[in-house]
């Protein structure tokens, strides 16, 4: 709002600049997230469900309906977390939104001062301030959108993010989820299947978490490394599990 306001009174020669240069940012950071969460959860949940009920001498065709049942029940827990927690991101930022606009209007005095302390903290005297702080006071929803990003640090949520997170999520755990199982599909003796699809996993794990690395900003390989690992164990204390109870 602030944004598209101020682009018409940047002069000519500054806007032809920032015309020419295209910052690559990468902006697509909450729909990884929620593709982290799925495919990660996805892959490790099913697949240490599968190696524990293989560890337990269940036959394929048993792994296979609890494995695809459990995908079923995770993708629906998992999106409806996604929804509920962006929603709850959407009602608290509604919330702040309204306390503050009252507070510009029934305290505007005090907001202003908090104005000049936020520019304060960036090194701007006194002097300096004043100008700006003046300026937001003519412009109340501009003020507003000021507060609530640098006061409150709080960015508006998009209004159709929680279903997108939920169906994210969702899609990206049955995707994971179905890695593991595939081999029990087509292998009748889960004992074999359980081999092939700890390959399958961890391959997909490696894959995974190199991408997930690679968006992330982290070393890929570390956390392909660091993700296959962690499925790798979980897998094993299943496996483990199962085994010490039904010998």
């Amino acid at each position: 709002m602030a944004e598209e306001n101020s682009k018409g009174n940047i002069e000519p020669e500054k806007q032809s600049l920032l015309n020419q240069h295209k910052e690559k940012h990468f902006t697509a950071g909450e729909i990884v997230r929620d593709i982290i969460i799925g495919v990660s959860d996805g892959l490790t949940v099913p697949f240490a469900l599968a190696a524990g009920l293989s560890g337990a001498n269940a036959t394929s065709s048993i792994v296979l309906t609890a494995g695809i049942a459990e995908v079923a029940a995770g993708a629906i827990s998992m999106g409806l977390g996604g929804y509920l927690a962006a929603k709850s991101e959407a009602d608290h930022y509604a919330r702040e939104l309204k306390r503050e606009e009252e507070e510009i209007i029934t305290v505007p005095d005090t907001e202003a001062a908090e104005v000049a302390e936020i520019l304060a903290e960036y090194g701007l005297e006194p002097h300096e301030c004043a100008p700006v702080v003046n300026a937001l006071r003519k412009r109340p929803k501009d003020w507003l959108d000021f507060m609530m990003k640098f006061e409150l640090g709080l960015e508006k949520p998009d209004p159709g993010r929680a279903l997108q997170s939920a169906f994210t999520i969702a899609i990206a755990y049955i995707l994971g989820g179905l890695v593991p199982l595939l081999p029990y599909m087509f292998i009748r003796k889960a004992r074999d299947a359980v081999a092939a699809s700890v390959i399958i996993t961890i391959v997909a794990l490696l894959i995974f978490g190199y991408a997930k690395g690679h968006f992330t900003g982290n070393k890929p390989v570390k956390s392909a490394v660091q993700t296959a690992f962690i499925g790798a164990i979980a897998s094993a204390a299943a496996f483990g599990l199962a085994k010490v109870i039904h010998p």
